[in-house]
């Protein structure tokens, strides 16, 4: 790997450059969405295939973005618009001259539409992995949203819906509202409602009608059945992020504007800051300048594209590299289940292999059959070539030339491209890569790959994999079992519940269960590999008892493979498996185990697992995601693990969380996170997670959690109130998981530079705080977090330190320069864990700091934030900021300032030392007196 070290890495990145600047329309090709001349072009909206058509869904789409663009225009002042748009259609659609699909997949679509309901009904929600500035995954919208009017009434128009949703995706804004705290206490001991701006204007209503807002606190509770109806007309013109729906708001909330009090997620998350500071903070803003003039912005451009045939080309390396590390059996037995199990029902497959030249194998064969699968199989290469030198161009041309038969073209075609070379002219066929329309899935096997053969995919909008030569890695298996046609399908889609591999020792066994849920169940497979010739014994249980042998698996002895398939629907349950090492030395054993959805009307559980960047240099970390979900509803309280194999070192095992903590944002999103920092080694790093839940915990939570648009209960007009008609609701709250559920996902692979040789002093800091909160409890303030580790989130940090200001400004800017608060008796706890921590703030809450605008003498707000800090000094990054209003009684004492306490301190301290001189003077004084007074007393003795 050491060659790795001394590649140029934006030597690609330049050969990109200069193809853009040649061929201009390659720059939107497999490169999601773009900002250009105030314009984002690539944005991708698919329809999920289970939708009907509905000859009014692609109208309403169109009319939202062009209302969304020149109101998203308006709102950045004459900053950003939608200029092209493309709308994925279905497949399962009649063909109506849609354009051809290139590159384009529903899998990285910015804005999906299904049938999908939470318990919410129609919410438009998005769905938001990452922090305050950062992008999210997407937009989801129901086809029901974008057909009924009637729902425009709560959400307000679609075109400033959309806005409100894309404020989520592209910019890392958060909701300005909060449904579970639609009231809070402000400085001034006052019921607010939680709203930006404060502006916005309404009355409190009770069950029966208009009533003061102290009908709706009890002991500072709210009383059940409260609720703020707001004005339908309204001068506030902020803010998006709040309450869309007005027709007042045009604007997000600002500086001047935002009310920083609110307990909602965008002052959370974004430490208080606006919603606009967030935004101008943006590359969007840092990279384009407002249009000049009073014209508005042309229309937006729409593109209708249509997936075609589904066309797969295998483009698999057989120089004499392969012989190596059985690199070429373990990829026989990869594609022979690819080809069996894993590709969908009349997809079109062709093969060809190359060294330094290409050459066909098969072409292009409609699977109808497992006979058809079985013919394919039978063209697969079974021995490698003498000759060393790869050429992956030329595998990828004849690869090209097996999919244009078809069609004439190579659009929306699928090549996956296996290599263990090190071909250092990949770049001469990477503008034929980009401008094929082709989707291109790379897999690197071994550590000589050359590093640019990821550009391929990256640039083709292709999955990425490596394979390390470890004889008990499953990744190949894993790596093909990941790859989908990409039709949003979920029902037509494998759907892996196992994968695990060991060396087992002669005459020992490799035992464990798998979950079989009511979700899957149909064209079930068990796939065991070995690596001696003859099988292990094989011993299987369904959940009813029954047992199958190694003589009931179908064997392919040249392969070493043994498959068993479950006709119809498999028993839902545990299924337990033992394979026996009956040879008298040590050998890898694997089991794979797919599945598919056992029913179009129940869906399945899903597992996506991703890394936020492909790439990273030493010392920093890589943040790992495992997105768990059955249909948009997340799942709950499962364990989830990923498996984490370098190119030459041992497996990492690492615990995902969804707590809301360290690497996760968001606490019961469904989305599992975690920091990965154990690089040993330099090069790719291949990973795939593993999710379990028992049966005996609640999992699918029917409720969205995150990010999206408000619905409004009603409205005053004209000093009456207007009702809207309640939200269409799931009617479900949790689902019971009578079998529990088991399964895994590649999450392809990223890479590793910059890793010194040898050992390394500790580099690695604690993790940020991002949940820190602060509540007042009478006189004293009490603040609760997530513990972070002594390395990020593993382990225990060694102190904390906290520190309050009355400025948020000067806590954001200045934080070293704070108060500091005494955390000597503040111990940190595992990471992981739940702290909390009570202080007394009373000798900082009055004094000449400014005020914030609106605040009298007697309001007083804290700003506090924290950070932890490790045994060898290293400090994390300085936390969300909190903050706790303190209401100082007008007719209670007063409290002096900071400086008023210096100087009195001061004064008191002198005070003190004159008592204790007088008093040791007066003392001394007295035992001189008594004694000569003893002496005279003696002294008439003696005498």
């Amino acid at each position: 790997m050491t060659h790795r070290d001394n590649v140029d890495p934006v030597g690609s990145l330049k050969f990109v450059t200069l193809l853009v600047a040649l061929i201009p329309e390659l720059l939107f090709l497999g490169a999601g969405v773009k900002l250009q001349d105030n314009g984002y072009d690539g944005l991708l909206i698919a329809i999920n295939p289970q939708v009907s058509e509905d000859q009014n869904l692609i109208p309403n789409i169109k009319e939202m973005i062009t209302e969304a663009s020149f109101y998203l225009f308006n709102a950045t002042k004459r900053r950003v618009f939608f200029r092209n748009i493309k709308i994925l259609i279905p497949a399962t659609w009649k063909a109506n001259n849609y354009s051809k699909v290139k590159q384009e997949l529903y899998e990285k679509a910015n804005v999906i539409v299904t049938d999908w309901y939470g318990a919410h009904g129609d919410d438009p929600y998005t769905l938001q992995y990452r922090g305050c500035g950062k992008e999210g995954k997407y937009i989801h919208f129901t086809s029901n949203f974008l057909l009924n009017d009637d729902l425009t009434a709560g959400y307000g128009p679609r075109g400033k819906v959309f806005v409100h949703e894309w404020a989520h995706l592209r910019w890392g804004l958060f909701d300005e509202y909060n449904d579970e705290k639609p009231f809070y206490i402000n400085g001034q001991n006052q019921v607010k409602v939680t709203r930006c701006s404060s502006d916005i204007a309404g009355i409190f209503v009770c069950e029966k009608g208009p009533c003061p807002q102290e009908n709706c606190i009890i002991s500072k509770l709210f009383k059940e059945g409260c609720m703020f109806i707001y004005n339908s007309t309204q001068n506030a013109t902020t803010s998006i992020m709040f309450m869309q729906s007005l027709s007042s708001v045009v604007e997000f909330c600002n500086a001047r504007t935002h009310n920083q009090e609110a307990p909602n997620l965008q002052n959370q998350m974004c430490s208080l800051r606006s919603a606009w500071d967030v935004i101008t903070d943006s590359a969007d803003f840092n990279h384009s300048f407002p249009m000049n003039g009073t014209q508005l912005p042309p229309p937006p451009m729409f593109s209708l594209i249509q997936p075609g045939d589904k066309v797969v080309c295998l483009v698999l390396d057989v120089s004499s590299k392969m012989a190596e590390a059985n690199r070429l059996l373990r990829l026989q037995q990869a594609v022979e289940f690819y080809l069996m199990q894993i590709v969908e029902i009349h997809t079109f497959v062709g093969i060809v292999s190359f060294n330094s030249k290409g050459e066909i194998r098969a072409q292009l064969h409609q699977i109808n059959s497992d006979d058809d699968r079985k013919l394919l199989v039978s063209h697969l290469p079974m021995t490698v070539s003498a000759e060393a030198e790869t050429s992956v161009c030329s595998g990828l041309k004849k690869g090209f030339e097996v999919v244009e038969k078809l069609n004439g073209k190579a659009y929306g075609s699928v090549m996956i491209l296996m290599t263990n070379g090190d071909d250092e002219h990949i770049d001469n066929c990477l503008l034929t890569a980009l401008s094929s329309g082709s989707t291109i899935h790379s897999i690197a096997m071994g550590s000589s790959v050359v590093e640019n053969l990821e550009e391929l995919s990256r640039h083709t909008g292709g999955l990425k994999f490596f394979v390390p030569d470890e004889s008990n890695s499953n990744s190949m298996i894993d790596a093909f079992s990941r790859i989908s046609s990409g039709t949003g399908d979920i029902f037509q889609q494998c759907i892996q519940l196992e994968s695990t591999g060991e060396n087992v020792k002669p005459h020992h066994q490799l035992k464990n269960t798998v979950t079989m849920d009511d979700s899957v169940g149909n064209d079930t497979t068990f796939l065991v590999t070995w690596q001696i010739s003859g099988p292990p014994e094989i011993l299987l249980f369904d959940p009813n008892g029954r047992k199958y042998y190694t003589n009931n698996f179908i064997t392919n002895p040249a392969l070493q493979t043994a498959r068993l398939y479950i006709p119809g629907t498999a028993e839902p349950g545990l299924w337990t498996y033992t394979l026996n090492n009956t040879h008298h030395s040590l050998q890898a054993l694997k089991m794979t185990v797919t599945s598919r959805a056992s029913s179009s009307a129940m869906l399945p559980a899903t597992v996506e697992a991703f890394v936020e960047r492909d790439s990273t240099r030493f010392p920093h970390p890589v943040m790992i995601y495992a997105n768990v979900r059955k249909g948009i509803y997340p799942i709950l309280n499962a364990t989830v693990t990923a498996t984490i194999e370098p190119e030459a070192a041992d497996p990492i095992v690492l615990k995902l969380f969804d707590n809301g903590a360290g690497a996760d944002i968001i606490k019961n999103d469904g989305i599992y996170s975690r920091y990965f920092f154990s690089l040993a080694v330099n090069g790719r790093y291949s990973f795939k997670v593993h999710v379990s839940h028992s049966p005996s915990i609640s999992s699918v939570a029917y409720s969205i959690p995150g990010s999206r648009a408000m619905y409004i209960p009603g409205y005053i007009a004209n000093g009456n109130i207007q009702m809207n008609a309640p939200r269409k609701s799931a009617g479900r709250s949790e689902e019971e998981q009578k079998w529990g559920i088991s399964r895994v996902s590649s999450g392809g692979s990223f890479s590793v530079l910059g890793v010194p040789a040898g050992p390394h002093p500790d580099v690695f800091p604690p993790c940020k705080i991002t949940d820190l909160q602060a509540v007042k409890v009478e006189d004293e303030v009490t603040l609760s977090w997530t513990a972070p580790g002594e390395d990020y989130d593993q382990g225990q940090a060694n102190s904390y330190e906290i520190r309050i200001s009355k400025s948020l400004q000067n806590i954001q800017d200045d934080f070293n320069n704070a108060i500091l608060v005494n955390t000597s008796k503040l111990n940190p706890q595992q990471a992981g864990t739940k702290e909390v921590f009570t202080f007394s703030p009373k000798l900082f809450t009055n004094g000449p700091d400014h005020q914030p605008d609106g605040e009298t003498q007697e309001s007083h707000r804290i700003y506090v934030a924290i950070r932890a800090i490790d045994k060898n000094s290293l400090k994390s990054v300085i936390s969300n900021i909190a903050q706790a209003s303190l209401f100082i009684s007008p007719n209670s004492a007063p409290i002096l300032t900071r400086d008023h306490l210096i100087l009195k301190g001061v004064l008191t301290a002198v005070g003190s030392i004159g008592i204790i001189c007088l008093t040791i003077v007066v003392t001394h004084c007295t035992l001189n007196r008594k004694k000569r007074a003893d002496k005279k007393e003696n002294g008439t003795k003696l005498i």
